[in-house]
């Protein structure tokens, strides 16, 4: 994996955040390290999310935002859980999202609207949405085996998702939303 689409600074990505999920992620998330920003944690770059495009284009116009309107108009609002934690072969720790072939089907309709885009630089043609808890290097077996303990003793929120977050990242790599595009 070499991240090389995240070594830029002041992308756009379209999200699922999950902000109301803070209070049980960062205990992951506060001790773990982006990749392409080192310096800082997890906490401090972007609130706990599923990423659903990013690269995505440069400077969103009008047009781009009615693009996504469309793709997303006929996914009707619907509550999101994340019952379990796995990991990727590099060792970054997330929680799956459920319902997990709706989600999928969201960012397939997102992909399909901006093909110019392809899902993290092209690197992942078919990505498997995620929220991460822990990236690679501060990841294993033992978050996860953590993170699944806690959630069955208890349940991170569940959460109704309406919109899709539009994010822009600063030259620092901080994530400030910007707009956001309503489902159904």
């Amino acid at each position: 994996m070499s991240d090389a689409w995240a070594a830029g600074s002041e992308l756009t990505a379209i999200l699922i955040t999950v902000p109301e999920l803070a209070a049980y992620t960062d205990r992951w998330r506060s001790v773990s390290r982006s990749t392409a920003r080192p310096q800082v944690p997890l906490t401090e770059l972007i609130p706990p999310h599923v990423t659903v495009l990013v690269p995505w284009v440069a400077e969103p116009t009008d047009a781009d935002i009615a693009r996504l309107r469309s793709a997303v108009s006929s996914v009707e609002p619907f509550d999101l859980s994340f019952p379990t934690a796995g990991q990727f072969p590099n060792g970054t720790a997330w929680l799956r999202p459920e319902p997990f072939g709706t989600v999928r089907s969201l960012l397939q309709a997102v992909f399909a609207a901006f093909p110019e885009c392809p899902p993290y630089g092209g690197e992942f043609p078919d990505p498997h949405p995620h929220l991460t808890i822990s990236s690679s290097a501060q990841g294993g077996p033992d978050v996860v085996a953590e993170a699944n303990a806690a959630l069955a003793a208890a349940p991170a929120p569940t959460v109704k998702l309406s919109e899709l977050g539009l994010w822009r990242e600063n030259a620092e790599g901080v994530w400030r939303q910007f707009g956001a595009v309503p489902l159904g």
